[in-house]
């Protein structure tokens, strides 16, 4: 649960008579009202001490995000998210109020989200078009994946600038080797975009919390069992390298056994995956192909047979949702944990 902090507002103008009486009131206020809690998923309804802002808040926010300095005067009215995991952080940040479209779902949107979601129209089951994305009429756009913002997305961030439309780009979902602190990093900076820091400050205090639970319950490893990522091929498998999984498999107490390839995903061959000899394989839970099959795949792959992960059945299935940079961090790091140690989590 992630607390929210009431904040007093101000009296001013009223007669020194009065003045009594009211400091007593306020002192009554604050010692009898514990801080208000939320879930970081359900949209807490609007009342004025949720959405108050400081004065400050009005100033311009500056960042800069893969390489681009972006200003935003003030704080976005009417947000398009591309990407599911992006989606889901403004969700969390109970930001659902201020968006104006949605596009590209994985797979689905956790329970606690779904109301607010269903409340947001859904522009594209991929990319919107430049002229449906116009046609919400946004003043912001954040997308996940760099691809949003290429020839087959909605444009790149300096047209949508071009035409007063401002722009964010998830950095922790475009760098070699991000970490969860380059997750917790993002959603600071759409707090500090929206004005809602102390949303954002409180999200990640909760996603902290909860991810330090199950590492504490993992436990010491002497030695991170080896896991290969199956996201998809046939004829060749494409798997995590150097990226957010990795991050998380370690936290896990795993090794991605492909982490040396200096990129974020990789086509590699199965002659090379078995030699590396993993003990667990994590499935990827997306696309065309259903999970069943992709396990069902891998079990029968002859050359597969020796690998210990195949030998032993031990395949853990993770949602695409949950492997990408987001607030599900503490979901995919429990689904991970248990699938590698599950004789600690009884």
């Amino acid at each position: 649960m992630s607390t929210i902090r009431l904040r007093k507002k101000g009296f001013h103008g009223f007669r020194m008579a009065a003045l009594a009486a009211i400091m007593l009131l306020l002192s009554a206020c604050s010692s009898a009202a514990p801080a208000a809690t939320e879930s970081t998923g359900a949209k807490q309804a609007a009342t004025p001490e949720h959405t108050a802002q400081p004065a400050f808040d009005n100033k311009p926010v500056t960042i800069v995000t893969n390489g681009i300095e972006m200003t935003y005067p003030e704080a976005p009215q009417r947000a398009v998210t591309l990407n599911q995991h992006v989606t889901e952080v403004m969700l969390a940040l109970g930001l659902a109020e201020k968006m104006v479209g949605t596009a590209y779902l994985d797979d689905q949107i956790l329970p606690e989200w779904k109301a607010d979601y269903d409340k947001v129209p859904v522009l594209s089951d991929k990319y919107p078009t430049k002229e449906v994305l116009l046609a919400a009429n946004p003043d912001f756009v954040y997308a996940g994946w760099k691809s949003a913002f290429g020839d087959k997305g909605v444009g790149s961030m300096e047209d949508l600038e071009k035409a007063g439309i401002k722009s964010y780009l998830q950095e922790s979902s475009n760098k070699p080797g991000p970490t969860i602190d380059d997750v917790f990093a993002d959603i600071q900076n759409i707090g500090r975009i929206f004005r809602v820091e102390d949303r954002a400050n409180a999200l990640i205090g909760k996603m902290k919390a909860e991810m330090e639970q199950t590492v504490s319950k993992i436990g010491t490893v002497d030695k991170p069992l080896n896991v290969f990522v199956y996201d998809s091929g046939e004829d060749q498998p494409f798997t995590a390298a150097n990226n957010y999984m990795t991050s998380l498999i370690k936290a896990a107490g795993g090794k991605n056994v492909f982490d040396d390839i200096p990129k974020g995903w990789a086509t590699v061959s199965w002659e090379e995956v078995v030699n590396r000899k993993p003990d667990v394989i994590v499935v990827v839970d997306y696309g065309d192909r259903t999970v069943e099959q992709k396990q069902q795949f891998l079990l029968t792959k002859k050359e597969l047979a020796d690998v210990p992960a195949i030998q032993n059945k031990r395949l853990i299935v993770l949602p695409l949702s949950a492997a990408s940079e987001g607030v599900r961090a503490p979901v995919a790091l429990k689904i991970l944990a248990e699938g590698l140690y599950p004789d600690r989590f009884q």
